[in-house]
């Protein structure tokens, strides 16, 4: 029987020389002119979990909302998103949607709906895990009453649980317990308080009655003002 042939061995330091020429070129000899596939890649590990954190109401319009990156630059763009993602989840019973390249968690409460945006990439169960701290976080604030007229009611407090679970895109906190003890301590810290400011108004639109003085609204809240700030300056 005929031997097959032998494919011709490279000569000595010959596939030295064609992986030393190829890696001057950007690449090796074997995967010279190959491309690794964009989806093999691996992503970076990175503290910039959160894209964006928004609370709407039951007609998709915005109540709250924090970006953390620029992938909506401009307010229109935001508002423009938040309406698309409203139109697709508003109606479903799931708590994960993906749209636009990115994922998304959500949750609804009487005529609210709560939302969490991570990138593609992101691991669903640590977005869930931010969605669940805000969501019991103002549970406790709202006095287990989350809904739009609550939420309005006490902004300010909505605002400062969002800043103390992400702050620039990063996870600070998931303990629900954790986040009310900071954000009291905060409160407290400033000396302000829901009470001691409509305390305050109350005085001040009480002293307008008593001089007979025509104030408009916009008289007694700065009147209003002056009060607490003398009252933080004691």
């Amino acid at each position: 029987m005929q031997r097959p042939e032998a494919w011709p061995r490279p000569h000595p330091g010959e596939g030295a020389a064609a992986e030393k020429e190829a890696a001057a070129r950007g690449g090796t000899a074997q995967g010279a002119g190959a491309t690794e596939p964009p989806g093999l890649r691996l992503q970076e590990p990175s503290l910039y979990t959160v894209k964006a954190v928004f609370i709407l109401d039951n007609d998709g319009h915005r109540l709250l909302a924090k970006y953390y990156d620029d992938t909506f630059p401009s307010i229109k763009e935001q508002k423009a998103f938040e309406k698309n993602v409203f139109n697709k989840t508003n109606r479903t019973n799931s708590e994960i949607a993906f749209f636009g390249g990115m994922t998304i968690v959500y949750k609804s409460s009487i005529d609210l709906f709560l939302y969490v945006v991570g990138s593609s990439q992101e691991n669903e169960v640590m977005l869930m895990s931010v969605l669940t701290c805000l969501f019991d976080s103002l549970n406790h604030v709202l006095r287990r009453n989350i809904e739009k007229r609550s939420l309005v009611e006490n902004m300010d407090g909505a605002f400062l649980v969002v800043d103390e679970i992400v702050d620039g895109g990063v996870i600070l906190e998931n303990d629900p317990q954790q986040v009310i003890q900071k954000v009291n301590f905060r409160v407290d810290d400033s000396g302000l308080s829901e009470q001691s400011v409509a305390q305050t108004v109350t005085e001040a639109r009480g002293l307008a009655r008593v001089h007979s003085v025509s104030c408009t609204g916009l008289q007694v809240l700065q009147s209003a003002k002056e009060q607490i700030k003398w009252s933080l300056l004691k």
